[in-house]
């Protein structure tokens, strides 16, 4: 049983024997810092059943739980607040009983199962900063179901196929004189990016001729013959052609490839891919199924619609007139098929920017007007945009942050810091490099981690990797200081059974903070937050420290507090490495 619900049936058990009162609830909340205690019993709800002084009711109360909970020691009562301090047995007992912190805080695999998608790019252009937030949230919110006991299926929709792609098509048909990845060493899904930026260099040129010649802008951009071109060369996609299809596999063979590279630079996979090109005729048959059921209507034109304005929002198209689709048709048989495909599903994640966060609403309501029960368990993990310091990002001007850059510069700027902190020249150079990679990578992934999805990010890859603060490498550093500590101790191999052992205050707050873990993963499973995952981990880490400062760990003055002070830092690395595991970060064993 969990102490809250011993504390709360023994309060219970107390207003019932002193005030002749029954309490249905009682309100905890976190001792505030300037307070000696571990956890608060708010005692002013209690008034609505017991009648009285506030102070004296709690110490009331106080008094009865020394006497009768072991875990217990004393209390204080400040206003209406009774802080309740717990013995250093009922601590000891917690520590001894946890057989391995580095399976602490993972709940065992259960049936249900819940898909997530992420990435999900275009294929017209190669990953950029803006697809590493989408990547790195959905693939740690995965792993975090994961420990909180949900098994999950990681999955992308790729959109490799529309007039965007055409456009890169197009433009390396022209202007490419047969150039392929391996002839310009460059990454395939680069190779096929700068054609598409090419594409918009030339449209733009066209566009200025014809306004030259008296078009408006309007007509200019519709008339454009590059974009013409384009669509007429999606129209012949659309209708099989043999030479406009064998260029579209080529081209987008060359964007898998370099996607590949991409996310295996980033640490992250996938259990199963979606291709726009198998999936944008999917929908039609349930928009039918629909009619039939009278959750959809169609107007004079043929055009089929949703209303939805019971709901509060608009009439949404889902079936053009000429009886082609729109996103919301495939979207809604993407959604189908997708649980057909893993039958133990009970629920999805969409993890997409915020400018979608309509398009899901709507997405989520119809499928439930359709009847289907999954549909109560589908989120929009929605985050917001990342910015630089230079402003935003345009993929067609090619002014985007591209990830493989990015992740090369992180690692570069890793790398100065490092030598410039001289700790590491024991290190061989194969070492450094991978040294550099692992803190560059947590030091990006952390710092974007760290915000609440929903918040807009300035990225600042300077402050991400400073060793101070609330940074990857920080936690990191503090890894693998506390690694060094275990070499020179050689006591983790000991079998733990500590009692009789008075805590030294920081010992209690460091243990205090690894109780928490287990929650805080229930948590962010919860709220699919990695943002509480990295913060947990920040205070941890800020909490060993403090204790490292203050006590010292092998020059204890006892064997069986080393033995403590020892177990207890292995304990807070191996949470470390766990919670940072989640979160899709690495930890050095030295630093």
């Amino acid at each position: 049983m969990q102490l809250q619900e011993v504390l709360s049936a023994e309060i219970k058990k107390a207003v019932t024997s002193i005030f002749d009162a029954n309490l249905e609830t009682v309100e905890f909340q976190a001792t505030r810092k300037d307070f000696e205690g571990d956890i608060t019993v708010v005692v002013f709800p209690m008034l609505r059943v017991v009648k009285g002084n506030p102070v004296k009711i709690g110490e009331a109360i106080g008094n009865y739980l020394v006497e009768n909970v072991a875990e217990v020691s004393k209390f204080n009562v400040v206003k209406g607040f009774l802080n309740i301090v717990l013995s250093d047995a009922y601590y000891l007992e917690f520590f001894n009983n946890v057989s391995d912190f580095s399976s602490f805080g993972k709940e065992p695999q259960g049936d249900d199962a819940v898909l997530v998608e992420y990435s999900s790019p275009n294929t017209n252009k190669p990953l950029h900063l803006g697809h590493i937030r989408n990547i790195l949230l959905g693939y740690s919110v995965a792993e975090i179901l994961q420990a909180s006991g949900k098994k999950t299926y990681k999955t992308q929709i790729i959109n490799d196929r529309g007039i965007h792609i055409c456009k890169s098509m197009l433009a390396w048909k022209r202007y490419g004189d047969g150039e392929t990845p391996e002839s310009t060493g460059l990454k395939g899904d680069k190779l096929v990016g700068n054609y598409y930026v090419r594409f918009d260099k030339e449209y733009k040129k066209e566009i200025a001729q014809l306004q030259a010649e008296g078009k408006t802008e309007e007509e200019a951009k519709a008339e454009a013959p590059i974009l013409k071109e384009a669509q007429q060369m999606l129209q012949k996609w659309e209708q099989g052609d043999d030479e406009v299809v064998a260029l579209w596999k080529k081209m987008n063979g060359w964007v898998y490839k370099g996607f590949e590279k991409t996310y295996d630079a980033l640490g992250v996979d996938f259990d199963s891919y979606y291709y726009e090109s198998n999936t944008y005729l999917l929908g039609k048959d349930n928009i039918e199924e629909g009619l039939e059921k009278g959750v959809f209507f169609k107007k004079e034109d043929g055009s089929v619609w949703c209303d939805l304005t019971d709901e509060g929002l608009d009439e949404k198209l889902v079936l053009r007139a000429d009886g082609t689709a729109v996103y919301m048709t495939q979207d809604i048989g993407t959604a189908i098929q997708r649980i057909k495909d893993h039958p133990d599903a009970s629920g999805m994640i969409y993890t997409v920017g915020n400018e979608q966060d309509y398009h899901f609403k709507v997405l989520f309501l119809i499928l439930k007007k359709l009847g289907y029960s999954w549909a109560e368990n589908l989120y929009h993990l929605s985050y917001g945009m990342v910015d630089l310091p230079s402003g935003k990002m345009k993929s067609r001007e090619g002014t985007v942050v591209d990830a493989d850059d990015l992740i090369f510069e992180m690692a570069n700027t890793a790398g100065k810091i490092s030598e410039e902190l001289g700790k590491i020249d024991d290190f061989t150079a194969d070492e450094k490099k991978e040294l550099y990679k692992t803190i560059g990578l947590g030091a990006l992934k952390y710092y974007i981690l760290k915000v609440d999805p929903k918040k807009r990010i300035l990225f600042n890859p300077e402050e991400s990797v400073d060793f101070q603060g609330n940074t990857g490498p920080f936690i990191q550093y503090t890894y693998a200081r506390i690694q060094s500590i275990l070499r020179k101790a050689d006591e983790v191999s000991t079998e733990l059974n500590l009692t009789d052992i008075t805590l030294h205050e920081k010992e209690k707050e460091l243990l205090k903070q690894l109780q928490l873990f287990p929650e805080t993963v229930q948590m962010a499973a919860e709220n699919f937050s990695p943002a509480l995952i990295a913060n947990y981990t920040y205070d941890l880490v800020k909490e060993f420290n403090s204790f490292y400062q203050n006590v010292s760990i092998l020059g204890a003055d006892t064997k069986e507090e080393k033995r403590l002070r020892v177990h207890l830092a292995d304990a807070v690395a191996k949470v470390i490495k766990t919670a940072f595991s989640l979160l899709g970060i690495e930890v050095p064993e030295r630093m």
